[in-house]
C-alpha cells in the first residue's frame, strides 16, 4: 500500500523526450568480461551513496541550496547536509549539517532551514549569507514543517503540532506512596489514531504559528481540533496565509476531502477559500495577489484519479481546472513571475518531467528526466523550484545513478552535480533495458531488464521479477539498490508498470478498479514470457518479489502457479477485512477499493484476498515485513506465514526491528541485510548456483 498521498489516497517509451544526461539505459554488450567480484555493488556500498534532495533555488538563479543525503555508517542513519551550489560555475560548498528544508527570504540574502539544537530538538535558524552568521529563530517543543517566508521577509510561517489532552474515563484508586503500578490506561477516540511512520498518534493536532525572522516568540495563528496542513503560502500583501485542511464537521470521517483556507495573519481569522467534494491541497498565490493555484479533483469514490492543477481567484470565486485535457497527475505547481503561466510536475511513463502550463491550459515541456530521492526500489519522483528569472533546479537522474542536481534556463539543461560519478564508475552495474511486452488483450506493457554484471548476449540467467506498490504508483529508468544487490548476485531483474499503474493516463490506472489483484497477473506472466523470450531469462529458475501492493501480487501469483522456484512477498495484504480494519488510514480501503463495506460483502473480499488461495501454494515463499507496519500490518504477514506453516511449505518469517511501512528500507544496514535475506532464500532454490553470488549481495 502506499503512503496516502493525495493521488494515492483518492487514489512504453520511457526515455522519450528525456535529456541526454538522462538517458544512461542501454542494452548490456554483446560479450563482456566477468566482473571481479569486488568490483560488484555490495550491501556496504549503500552507505556510500550520495543523493541530492529539495533543490531550492536563489530568487536571482545563481545559486541552488540543496539538502546532500548520506549514511552514516556509524550510525546507521541517513543524514542531511546543505549545500550551495553556483550555477555559472557549479562550483558548491558546504553550509550545514544534519539540517534540512532551506528556503531563501525573498531578496535571496538570508536562508532559513531547519537544525537540532543542543539538546537534540529540531529548530528554526536563518543564516545571513553575505556575513556568514547564523542565529536561532525558536525554541520549539516540535519541529516545525512547511517553513515559508513572509513577502517583506520579516516573518516565517511555519507548521508545528499543538499538545492536546486525551479523553479521560475514569481513573485509579490512589496510589499509595512508593507504590510501584502499572502505567495509567491509555484511551483512544480518533479515527487517525495511528499512523504508519509515527506509531500511535499523541494527542494534539497541527497549527499554522509565525515568527519573526530575526527571532522572537512565535505567534499560533490556528488553533481547534483540526489537522492544518502546508504548504504555506502567502498573499504578497503579507495580509493572509493559505493553506489546506479538513475543517467541517465530523471532520475525522472526511480525512480525504481538504480545503483551501485563508488565514488572516492579524486576526486569526479562517475562511474556506474552497467547497467541493474531493480534495483541495498545495495552494500557491499568484505574484499580483489575483489568484491562487492548487490542485485537486472531483472525488468519484475511484482508486485513483487524476489530480488536475486549478486556478481560481483570490476569494475562491471562478475556479477551473486547467489541466482537464491533460491525462496525467500534476503533482506540484509553482507561479511564474509574470503571473501568466505555472510551472508544473508531471510523470509521464514512470519519468516526472516539468512543463509550462498556460492559464488556457497549454503545457509544453521544459525538462525531464527528474527522479526521486529514494533507492530501493525504481520508483519515479523527484522536485523542483523556480527562480523569478525561469531557471528551474531540479532532481535528475538515471537507472545507473541516484539523484545529481540540474538547473534549465534559455532553453538549456545542465547537470551541476555528479556526487556519485567517481564511486559507481568503479563498480560493475547490472545494465538496464526496456523490454518490450504484450498483454493477453493486446496492450502494450512498460517494462525494463536488469542484467547481471558481465552478462553476455544469449546467456539465460535466474529471473527475479520486482513488483512495485501502489498499486497506483510507476517504475521508471531510475537507480535501485535492491536491483543492483539482485544482479550482482547472478539474477536478471525484471521489472514492470501492469495496468493499474500511474503516469499513462487515467483509463490505464482504473483498469483495475474495484479489481485488484486481478487482470494485472496477466500483464505480469507476460513480461516474464518476454524476458524468457528475449534470450535473458532462465525458466527453470523463476523468482518473484515485491513490496506492498507488489507483495499482494506476489501472494497472489504464487496462489495462480507455480512456475517460480521462490517468492518473496515483502509487507503484504494478505486479507482484505482484517486489512480494511487495521491499516492506519482507517477509512481508506472500504471506501476506495471495494464497493461495499467489509461485513457488508465479506465474500467479495475474500475473493480478492491472497489468503484465499493458500490451499493452492506450493511455492517456497518468504514472508518480510516491518515490525512497526501500520499500512499493511504485522498481523497480515503473521496470518499467511502461519497459513503456510499450517500447510506445509516451506516458508520464514523475517521481521525488519524497529521499521515501518514506508521505512522498511530506511537504515542502510536494513536495507542491505533484507535484500541478502531474499537472495539467499532464492539462492536456497535455484537449479543451478550463481558464482559469488553469496558474498556479492552480503550486508555489511
Amino acid at each position: 500500500m502506499p503512503k496516502p498521498t493525495l493521488s494515492a489516497l483518492m487514489l512504453g517509451a520511457a526515455l522519450l523526450a528525456m535529456p541526454a544526461f538522462a538517458q544512461n539505459i542501454s542494452a548490456a554488450p554483446a560479450a563482456a568480461a566477468a566482473p571481479t567480484l569486488s568490483s560488484r555493488f555490495e550491501g556496504r556500498d549503500i552507505f556510500a551513496l550520495q543523493v541530492v534532495s529539495d533543490p531550492q533555488i536563489s530568487p536571482d538563479g545563481k545559486t541552488v541550496a540543496y539538502v546532500r543525503r548520506q549514511a552514516d555508517i556509524m550510525t546507521d542513519k541517513v543524514k542531511g547536509t546543505i549545500w550551495l551550489v553556483d550555477v555559472a560555475s557549479g562550483t558548491q560548498r558546504p553550509l550545514v549539517a544534519d539540517a534540512s528544508q532551506p528556503r531563501w527570504s525573498p531578496d535571496g540574502r538570508r536562508l532559513a532551514y531547519v537544525a537540532a539544537d543542543p539538546k537534540g530538538k529540531p529548530q528554526l535558524f536563518v543564516r545571513w549569507l553575505a556575513d556568514d552568521a547564523t542565529a536561532r529563530v525558536t525554541q520549539l517543543p516540535d519541529g516545525p514543517q512547511a517553513i515559508a517566508w513572509s513577502p517583506d521577509g520579516r516573518s516565517i510561517a511555519y507548521v508545528m503540532r499543538v499538545p492536546g489532552e486525551p479523553m479521560k474515563l475514569g481513573k485509579a484508586p490512589d496510589k499509595p506512596e512508593g507504590a510501584d503500578w502499572a502505567k495509567p490506561l491509555e484511551v483512544i477516540d480518533r479515527v487517525d489514531y495511528r499512523a504508519d511512520g509515527g506509531g500511535y498518534v499523541e494527542p494534539g493536532y497541527d497549527h499554522v504559528f509565525v515568527v519573526a525572522a530575526d527571532g522572537g516568540p512565535p505567534r499560533q495563528l490556528s488553533s481547534g481540533d483540526y489537522q492544518d496542513g502546508g504548504p504555506l503560502s502567502w498573499t504578497p500583501d503579507g495580509r493572509s496565509i493559505l493553506f489546506s485542511a479538513v475543517r467541517k464537521p465530523d471532520w475525522q470521517r472526511n480525512v480525504f476531502d481538504p480545503e483551501i483556507y485563508a488565514l488572516d495573519v492579524a486576526t486569526g481569522a479562517i475562511r474556506a477559500l474552497t467547497d467541493r467534494a474531493g480534495p483541495d491541497v498545495a495552494p500557491v498565490v499568484s505574484p499580483d495577489g489575483s489568484k491562487v493555484a492548487y490542485l485537486g479533483y472531483d472525488d468519484k469514490r475511484l482508486s485513483w484519479q487524476t489530480t488536475l492543477l486549478y486556478v481560481m481567484n483570490r476569494d475562491g470565486s471562478g475556479a477551473r481546472a486547467i489541466t482537464a485535457g491533460f491525462d496525467r497527475s500534476i503533482d506540484k505547481a509553482e507561479w511564474a513571475a509574470d503571473g501568466r503561466s505555472l510551472y508544473a510536475q508531471y510523470d509521464d511513463r514512470g519519468v516526472n518531467r516539468i512543463a509550462r502550463v498556460t492559464l488556457d491550459g497549454k503545457v509544453t515541456e521544459l525538462a525531464g528526466g527528474l527522479t526521486g530521492t529514494s533507492l530501493d526500489r525504481p520508483y519515479s519522483g523527484g522536485d523542483f523550484s523556480v527562480s523569478r528569472t525561469g531557471a528551474i533546479a531540479f532532481t535528475s537522474g538515471s537507472a545507473l545513478r541516484p539523484a545529481d542536481l540540474s538547473v534549465a534556463s534559455g532553453g538549456r539543461i545542465r547537470q551541476l552535480t555528479r556526487l556519485n560519478e567517481d564511486f559507481l564508475a568503479a563498480k560493475s552495474l547490472g545494465q538496464v533495458r526496456e523490454l518490450a511486452v504484450k498483454a493477453p488483450d493486446g496492450r502494450a506493457i512498460p517494462a525494463w531488464l536488469v542484467t547481471p554484471p558481465g552478462w553476455r548476449e544469449g546467456q539465460r540467467v535466474p529471473l527475479v521479477l520486482e513488483i512495485h506498490g501502489g498499486p497506483h504508483s510507476a517504475y521508471g529508468p531510475h537507480f535501485s539498490t535492491d536491483d543492483q544487490l539482485y544482479a550482482a548476485a547472478g539474477y536478471a531483474v525484471l521489472y514492470t508498470n501492469p495496468r493499474g499503474s500511474t503516469s499513462y493516463g487515467q483509463e490505464f490506472a482504473e483498469l483495475i478498479h474495484h479489481k485488484y489483484p486481478g487482470d494485472d497477473y496477466g500483464d505480469l506472466m507476460a513480461a516474464v514470457d518476454a524476458a524468457i523470450g528475449a534470450g535473458v531469462a532462465d525458466p527453470d529458475n523463476l523468482f518473484v518479489t515485491g513490496g506492498s501492493g507488489g507483495g499482494v501480487l506476489t501472494s497472489w501469483i504464487v496462489g495462480k502457479t507455480d512456475r517460480f522456484r521462490g517468492a518473496a512477498t515483502q509487507k503484504p495484504v494478505i486479507n482484505w477485512i482484517s486489512e480494511a480494519l487495521t491499516m492506519d488510514a482507517t477509512l481508506f480501503t472500504s471506501r476506495y477499493w471495494f464497493a461495499k463495506l467489509p461485513w457488508e460483502d465479506p465474500t467479495g473480499y475474500w475473493a480478492r484476498s491472497p489468503l484465499s488461495l493458500v490451499g493452492n501454494v506450493k511455492t517456497p515463499t518468504l514472508v518480510v515485513v516491518g515490525s512497526e507496519d501500520y499500512r499493511t500490518p504485522v498481523s497480515e504477514a503473521e496470518q499467511y506465514y502461519a497459513a503456510l506453516q499450517i500447510r506445509g511449505v516451506p516458508t520464514a518469517l523475517v521481521k525488519v526491528p524497529g521499521a515501518s511501512h514506508g521505512g522498511i528500507a530506511a537504515r542502510p544496514s536494513q536495507a542491505a541485510a533484507k535484500a541478502s535475506a531474499i537472495i539467499a532464500w532464492f539462492d536456497r532454490y535455484r537449479t543451478r548456483p550463481v558464482a559469488g553470488a553469496a558474498t556479492a549481495a552480503a550486508a555489511p
